[in-house]
């Protein structure tokens, strides 16, 4: 354990990615193969291999609770620690007591004690062990240990630098390396694999989630267009347009009668959206989708001549999705006022075979015949097999009135007018944007690339005032760069409709640090309130109704465009402005 920590802090010390991979790789070669694969799965910020479903079940309460009894420190003394770092493993090494000076655990140790700490039933019997091995470790093995069970070394490793580690200790290429750990979602029975030269003999892990392919974003349409002609290398581009839907990206595995649903970060969602479970339930062979889970209004009027999705209703805000998320039983009420359906854009895996190497242009014909398939199966066998007997209740017409898989229209286009007039048209059926893909590119899990683009443009930007700032995690400890902010309702008063964290320089948050510091109204030690004085204009993907500020509104993904200092607080936007921006998105309610 010891030489796995001191590993930790060399890879910490340094910024240089290279130098990051050859400490790691010289750590893989030189352990027991045990030792190393427990060691990547830590590295890559897990403490099970991604396949698992098993949890800790830690919280950071508990976690603070155990330091702060092998400590013996004050609740003041704790939050000055965690303020100065921002991290509760770097705050325990500076807390730690004399007397735990050395340690003989070794990493498998560790991963057998956290073993039992997954096991233990009970928070009380979860400290108590918690606490057994926290008076194992040094300083320094403390400092780690509680960033494990925490999940975030914040070391600067992430997992794609240990597959590049892997691949440089045992001479492996890192393609077949990353290939290996896609398909099994396990790093350490990749290493494994890669140690004994046999990658080759990794096979896709079905109902365990594949890394999602990303976008990269451009800002227009001329953007687009240079990089699509760079990885083409044609006067003229040939795209497959999709409109980029405000929802759940969302993968389905299905086979056998067995259905599971995974979100981007790779959780099992499948029990908030039960509807859609029946509706892949009659697939016998295995297969693999990729798509996004939208809220519907089946009686809104179509989408525009041409889209196959016309004749079924159109998306609703993600406001109203947002309602049916991290449930683990949905009522039969909100499953008919809030009816969901699957828009499938990508096929990984069918046929017994993964399709990912496969370009666009041919997986997307794989994809239609398989959404008719589906389609046809779930309006022919109504939904009275599920589990729930509420569910069939409140579902069984439903799927005879629209389909719950539908196949995402798709267009082409070749020049910047075209894309253009397509996204005007998406943005007018509510959505954020469009999706520019490649139709030579392979699917290719987890990696952001040329070959899928996103463009959205701001839905607006607002004048707003900061009300109460928090201190930062990483990089931001000890800096306040967490901004709550408001707009003005009736007679002036303030009412919070969002919070934002990025945007400023470096140099604008310490500024901006000393400024809150000297202007601080209520010190709540991690928070402060402070003069609503200090302008901000930022930017945001769509308003949300929200119960959690006054306002009543909350803006989604919000982030600072600029500090205003030309402006004066009493300037600033009005709750009024928020409601009429509301409405825009999707028309009067």
């Amino acid at each position: 354990m010891l030489r796995f920590v001191q590993l930790c802090e060399a890879v910490s010390n340094t910024t240089k990615k290279l130098e990051k991979r050859r400490l790691v790789s010289e750590y893989f070669a030189s352990q027991a193969l045990k030792t190393a694969l427990q060691a990547a799965i830590f590295l890559s910020g897990d403490i099970y291999p991604a396949f698992s479903e098993r949890t800790l079940n830690v919280g950071g309460a508990l976690l603070w609770q155990a330091i702060q009894q092998v400590t013996h420190k004050s609740d003041d003394e704790m939050a000055s620690a965690y303020r100065k770092y921002g991290d509760l493993g770097a705050a325990a090494h500076d807390l730690w007591p004399s007397e735990f000076t050395s340690s003989v655990l070794t990493l498998p140790d560790v991963a057998q004690m956290l073993d039992e700490i997954a096991v233990a039933r009970g928070q009380s019997a979860k400290l108590e062990r918690v606490i057994a091995l926290l008076k194992q470790c040094s300083a320094l093995e403390a400092k780690y240990v509680v960033k494990i069970i925490s999940g975030d070394l914040r070391i600067g490793m992430r997992e794609s630098l240990v597959e590049e580690a892997i691949a440089e200790a045992f001479q492996r290429p890192i393609a077949t390396v990353r290939r290996a750990n896609m398909l099994l979602g396990d790093i350490g029975e990749s290493l494994r694999l890669a140690a004994e030269n046999c990658l080759d003999q990794a096979r896709m892990r079905l109902f365990h989630p594949i890394g999602f392919m990303l976008a990269t974003e451009v800002k227009s349409s001329a953007e687009a267009i240079a990089c699509f002609k760079e990885a083409q290398d044609e006067s003229q581009i040939d795209a497959q347009i999709e409109d980029k839907y405000d929802g759940i990206r969302a993968q389905v595995h299905c086979g056998s009668g067995q259905v599971r649903i995974f979100s981007r970060t790779q959780d099992e969602i499948g029990a908030s959206f039960p509807e859609l479970v029946p509706v892949f339930a009659s697939c016998q062979d295995a297969i693999v989708l990729d798509g996004e889970i939208l809220a519907w209004n089946a009686e809104a009027a179509t989408l525009g001549e041409g889209r196959e999705m016309g004749s079924y209703g159109a998306a609703l805000p993600f406001s109203a999705l947002q309602k049916r998320l991290g449930r683990k039983r949905v009522s039969p009420k909100m499953l008919q006022e809030i009816p969901v359906v699957y828009v499938a854009f990508d096929v990984l895996y069918a046929g017994g075979e993964l399709l990912i190497d496969l370009p666009l242009r041919e997986r997307g014909p794989i994809l239609d015949e398989i959404v008719i398939n589906i389609a046809a199966d779930a309006t022919t066998n109504p939904i009275t097999g599920a589990d729930q007997a509420s569910l069939a209740f409140a579902c069984e017409n439903e799927i005879a009135r629209f389909p719950r898989i539908i196949r995402a229209p798709a267009f082409r286009a070749h020049t910047a007018e075209a894309i253009d007039s397509i996204f005007e048209q998406a943005r007018a059926r509510g959505n954020e944007g469009l999706m520019l893909k490649d139709l030579a590119s392979s699917y290719f899990p987890g990696r952001r690339g040329g070959a899928w683009l996103k463009m959205k443009r701001e839905l607006a930007t607002l004048d707003v005032v900061v009300t109460a700032v928090e201190y930062g995690h990483g990089k931001r400890a000890g800096v306040l760069s967490d901004y709550t902010f408001a707009v003005r309702g009736q007679n002036g008063k303030l009412m919070n409709v969002g919070k934002a964290y990025s945007g400023l320089t470096d140099a604008e948050i310490r500024e901006m640090t000393d400024w809150f510091l000297a202007h601080t109204l209520t010190d709540y030690g991690h928070s402060r309130l402070v003069e609503p004085t200090v302008v901000l204009e930022v930017a945001f993907n769509n308003v949300m109704r929200s119960e959690r500020h006054e306002s009543g509104f909350a803006l989604r993904f919000p982030r600072i465009v600029r500090l205003r200092r030309d402006k004066p607080a009493d300037e600033v936007d009005t709750v009024q402005r928020v409601e009429e921006i509301y409405r825009t998105q999707h028309g009067a309610e």
